[in-house]
């Protein structure tokens, strides 16, 4: 081309441009792309023998046809075609050639039919970098831009695949294009499957990892209920071992002070005679061995949780029927028929397991809040006694 003014006012304009409207954030689509593809697109015009007034279309239509991302994301085509106009308009630039540059704009649209020469050569242009080595660094930075206008995100092994369709699903239109670009095409699908084919390996191993950490599910399962069932009666079985300990002990006090009490010697009688504020601590201790006693027999006295049962709730496994305090309510003709279903559904086994637990961990809730009673009882018993035996016998 002999006058490059008006391509250089464009390039400029372009600069000035996205300069002050783009945002930071276009990381792909900015200046260094679209100068890159009005440097390519015109090695590709003069490559197919393009005149000079096409050929100077062809680099203004370069220039232009990204200006729209200045403004909008999607359909930044149109908006594109109306920043070429205008300042082409403005230059004084023959309408006819403006409407030349606003067609080739138009052909970089997605699924857009070109039907010139100059049109092919800006798409081949456009998506020229699909045959360069620069291709995988580019759709990187084309993703983040994705990411963060259109709010679409990939994992490594799902980028990679859709590049890949990509790749294989693109072919340049002109001939110039196809000369200077097949071969790197090829050369970057073929990557592009290595790097698939890694990451599917990767992926693969990792899944076989997890798979080798985690145990069977039917073992894992039976496992977990086995240890929570063994859980459940050794805590139970602590909890009625301190309650029999605390009834014992308390049994033996009020065995003791019943007896001294109920003793007519006269060594006792003249004791209470002459000092009769000792009662206050004995009577103290009767109360605190009594409620204490009371507490620990509540809390190892047998629980069984029971409801009313109905056939209707057996066929809709509604209630439990592995506990014996339910399935003894029911005929036998029921049962048995309940147990067969449970044999053959294993949800309704396990659902029934995980209720029987349930209410397992109620009783054994009841068992230990009733023995922190009693020992609270005798703990405050305890004390209250020896104070006021104390003051009984300071005074």
């Amino acid at each position: 081309m002999k006058d490059q003014e008006i391509i250089l006012k464009a390039s400029n304009y372009v600069f000035t441009l996205f300069k002050e409207k783009l945002s930071r954030k276009l990381v792909y689509h900015n200046y260094k792309h679209t100068a890159e593809i009005a440097k390519e697109a015109q090695s590709l015009g003069e490559s197919a023998n393009l005149n000079e007034t096409d050929l100077e279309t062809l680099v203004l239509a370069a220039w232009f046809h990204d200006t729209g991302y200045a403004d909008t994301y999607n359909g930044h085509e149109e908006r594109s075609v109306e920043y070429a106009t205008q300042f082409l308009a403005a230059e004084g630039y023959p309408a006819d050639r403006i409407q030349v540059v606003a067609d080739c704009i138009m052909a970089t649209k997605k699924e857009h039919h070109a039907d010139s020469l100059m049109q092919d050569i800006l798409a081949d242009a456009d998506i020229s970098n699909i045959g360069k080595e620069s291709f995988f660094s580019n759709a990187e930075l084309l993703r983040v831009e994705w990411e963060v206008f259109l709010n679409k995100f990939f994992t490594d092994a799902e980028w990679a695949q859709y590049q890949l369709d990509f790749l294989v699903g693109q072919s340049f239109r002109t001939q110039v294009a196809q000369d200077k670009f097949n071969e790197g095409l090829k050369a970057n699908i073929q990557e592009q499957r290595n790097i698939l084919g890694t990451l599917s390996k990767k992926q693969k191993k990792n899944n076989k990892k997890e798979r080798e950490t985690l145990a069977q599910p039917k073992r894992g399962i039976e496992t977990m209920f086995q240890s929570t069932y063994q859980n459940h009666m050794s805590l139970s079985g602590i909890a009625d071992n301190k309650a029999n300990m605390m009834i014992s002990l308390n049994a033996i006090i009020l065995s003791v002070i019943i007896t001294y009490l109920g003793a007519k010697t006269s060594v006792l009688g003249t004791e209470f005679t002459r000092n009769p504020i000792l009662m206050v601590p004995v009577g103290t201790l009767i109360l605190t061995t009594l409620g204490s006693v009371v507490s620990a027999i509540m809390s190892a006295q047998p629980e069984v949780t029971s409801f009313k049962i109905r056939a209707n709730k057996v066929k809709s496994k509604k209630v439990n029927i592995l506990f014996f305090g339910n399935f003894t309510k029911i005929p036998l003709e029921d049962f048995q028929v309940g147990m067969h279903d449970l044999m053959r559904e294993k949800d309704a086994l396990y659902n029934n397991m995980i209720t029987d637990i349930y209410y397992l961990g109620e009783v054994l809730s009841k068992k230990y809040r009733l023995l922190r009673v009693s020992y609270t009882i005798f703990m405050i018993g305890l004390i209250l006694t020896v104070l006021s035996f104390v003051v009984a016998v300071v005074r």
